[in-house]
């Protein structure tokens, strides 16, 4: 199985100073998901939750509603030409009756560490029907000094960024402000599908009354598996683009960014944040 990190020598300068020393880096690997036994995707990830993150990668590509679509999935072994197992092809198979859509032609699902889910055809394609419309009735009212509190909470339970300073993480946090779970991955996408998949593989889906926060920017696909996973409320300590406040708005989704400290802006869906009436008018 491959490590979450390995040990690589590295030259040091410091004040002009030159030395050797071994450094601890983010280990990354390539995995290819099939799907029932044909070939779906490849993301580049960092290894650990291999299973979660192909489960929670069907919950956002819509063919995975919930644990009563999932059979199995298993490490496909003889995945080499010598017949070794890499741990680095899984396959998913999907209970008998569940609808496969067509996501292997137009969407062209190649994804890469840095930004997810690349060259597919239109937006149209990127775009995935909800399966899980905002159901948090009575709506989730969340302050802004909870919300304010959550990226402390999530750096320091990020045990792997101590050590290698490049990964990114995701945490989902109960509308209290209990951290639910927490996930790292060289990309945050990935980390947000081993949220969702390990929710899936639980039976927690959707998850209504939650919130998710990422380490980073909030880009379209970041708010999409959001969407998808029935979360109403996804906070970015960075900015998010303009797709994914677009999205957030057509979707009910409440998007906040920039959360530092005591501030953030919000996006969509202002109506989930409690904040005084004459600070919002001001």
């Amino acid at each position: 199985m491959g490590r979450v990190t390995e040990r690589r020598k590295v030259i040091r300068i410091r004040d002009g100073v030159v030395s050797s020393r071994p450094d601890t880096l983010v280990a990354e690997e390539p995995m290819e998901i099939r799907l029932n036994g044909k070939p779906l995707a490849i993301t580049m990830r960092t290894p650990g939750d291999d299973f979660a993150l192909a489960a929670g990668f069907l919950v956002s590509e819509g063919v995975l509603a919930g644990q009563q679509d999932l059979q199995n999935i298993v490490y496909c072994a003889g995945a080499t030409d010598d017949g070794s197992n890499t741990y680095n092809v899984v396959d998913v198979r999907t209970a008998p009756g569940v609808v496969i859509p067509d996501i292997t032609l137009e969407r062209n699902v190649y994804t890469t560490s840095s930004c997810g889910l690349c060259g597919k055809a239109s937006l149209d394609a990127v775009r995935t029907t909800a399966r899980w419309p905002m159901a948090d009735t009575p709506p989730v009212r969340i302050s802004p000094e909870l919300l304010a509190s959550l990226p402390d909470r999530l750096r320091a339970a990020q045990r792997v960024f101590d050590r290698t300073g490049g990964l990114h993480a995701a945490a989902l946090f109960s509308e209290e402000g209990e951290l639910l779970d927490v996930r790292e991955d060289v990309g945050r996408h990935n980390a947000v599908d081993k949220l969702v998949g390990r929710a899936l593989q639980n039976g927690e889906l959707p998850l209504s009354r939650t919130v998710l926060l990422v380490s980073g920017r909030a880009s379209f696909e970041l708010a999409q598996k959001a969407v998808m996973a029935g979360i109403p409320v996804l906070a970015a300590v960075s900015a998010p683009s303009s797709l994914a406040v677009d999205l957030a708005a057509e979707a009910g989704l409440t998007l906040v960014g920039f959360l530092r400290g005591s501030s953030m802006n919000v996006y969509a869906g202002e109506d989930r944040i409690a904040v005084r009436a004459a600070a919002a008018q001001g």
